[in-house]
C-alpha cells in the first residue's frame, strides 16, 4: 500500500486526519471478517494507486470498521469495502464494494474540482 494511505488505529485519530486535511479525502472502509478480507486488500491497492495519482488533490485514509466504530456509524458504512468521498467533513460521494481504479477515478472526478489542491 502506498504510503501517502493514513491508517487511522482509532476514531480520535480519524478525526485528527480529516480536521488536518486541507484537500478531500477519500475515506475506504475495510472489515476483517472473512468475506471482506480480499475485497479489501484489492481496495488497498486500488487506493494506494489513487494516492499516488492524487498526491495534493486528495488525502487517503484506510479506515478499519472495527477500530474506527463512530466514524463508521457516522458515514452509514454498512459493508466493506465501501468508499466515502468527504469535502470539508460532509460525505459527498459513496460507494460500496468492490472497484476499480477506473470506478474509483471516476467517483472523485465527479465531485473534484482543479480547484481542490493546496
Amino acid at each position: 500500500m502506498a504510503k501517502r494511505v493514513h491508517r487511522p488505529r482509532e476514531d480520535a485519530e480519524f478525526d485528527f486526519i480529516l480536521g488536518m486535511s486541507k484537500v478531500p479525502v477519500l475515506a475506504y472502509f475495510t472489515g476483517t471478517w472473512p468475506k471482506a478480507i480480499e475485497p479489501c486488500r484489492a481496495m488497498d491497492l486500488v487506493v494506494g494507486d489513487i494516492a499516488d495519482d492524487y498526491t495534493g488533490r486528495l488525502t487517503a485514509v484506510r479506515t478499519d470498521i472495527t477500530r474506527c466504530p463512530a466514524a463508521t456509524e457516522r458515514y452509514g458504512i454498512t459493508g466493506a469495502p465501501s468508499c466515502v468521498l468527504l469535502k470539508e467533513g460532509e460525505a459527498v460521494a459513496h460507494a460500496t464494494g468492490p472497484m476499480t481504479v477506473a470506478e474509483v477515478r471516476k467517483l472523485l472526478e465527479d465531485h473534484l474540482s482543479l480547484d481542490d489542491h493546496l
